[in-house]
């Protein structure tokens, strides 16, 4: 199945997380570039009308929300699979995305990656201190739980990969660049480790921002 297209802001670990997938997939895709300014305009919002990241198509069919692309990218491609078949790992697996949204993401990824990464490197702002120490707390919660939640096992939802990692890891690796990533990871051995694995995956690599720049079309 060919004819992939992931719409997005290169650096978007939403529009990371889709392209990781389908590089651990194999499958061939297109980055299609959006200039920040541009999720607004009526060309972007026909097909995102909420103008977020991503936005999907295969063919003649459109997709945004990336949870729903990355389920539709396991099923429409099934080898190798990312969502394990035991009804409780699979059920794990959801509730890791749904924590990697609305909090890994939310108030803790979207405020230090934004201050620290962000922000300077795409608006040449200056990182608001209070804003990212007040983000700390959250950052703490949340990296305690995908702690204890992983555990001794390789992989979040046992020992193969799953959407769970890809999404998680898009996520975090904005943050492992950042010096708040040592405060949060400090006693987390097992988180960080779980972080270096994933990075050195090819699909890792193959999708770090700077590539993810080059290969974009506009």
């Amino acid at each position: 199945m060919t004819g992939f297209i992931v719409y997005m802001v290169p650096g978007s670990p939403y529009g990371r997380a889709v392209a990781l997938a389908l590089e651990e997939k194999a499958a061939p895709y297109r980055v299609a570039g959006i200039k920040p300014q541009a999720l607004r305009s009526p060309e972007y919002l026909a097909r995102q009308p909420f103008g977020k990241m991503p936005a999907f198509q295969h063919g003649d069919f459109a997709l945004y929300e990336t949870q729903a692309i990355l389920r539709y990218l396991d099923r429409a491609l099934p080898a190798p699979p990312l969502s394990p078949t035991d009804i409780r790992a699979l059920a794990r697996m959801d509730q890791l995305l749904n924590i990697s949204d609305n909090y890994l993401f939310r108030g803790v990824g979207s405020v230090i990656g934004f201050e620290r990464v962000v922000g300077p490197k795409v608006i040449g702002s200056t990182p608001d201190e209070a804003r990212i120490a007040a983000a700390l707390p959250d950052g703490h919660r949340v990296f305690a739980e995908l702690s204890r939640l992983l555990g001794t096992q390789t992989c979040f939802t046992g020992e193969s990969l799953s959407l769970a990692d890809v999404m998680i890891a898009a996520q975090m690796d904005m943050l492992a660049g950042t010096p708040e990533w040592e405060i949060l990871t400090a006693g987390r051995a097992s988180l960080a480790s779980w972080m270096a694995r994933m990075n050195a995956r090819p699909s890792m690599q193959a999708t770090r921002w700077e590539k993810m720049a080059a290969m974009a079309t506009y």
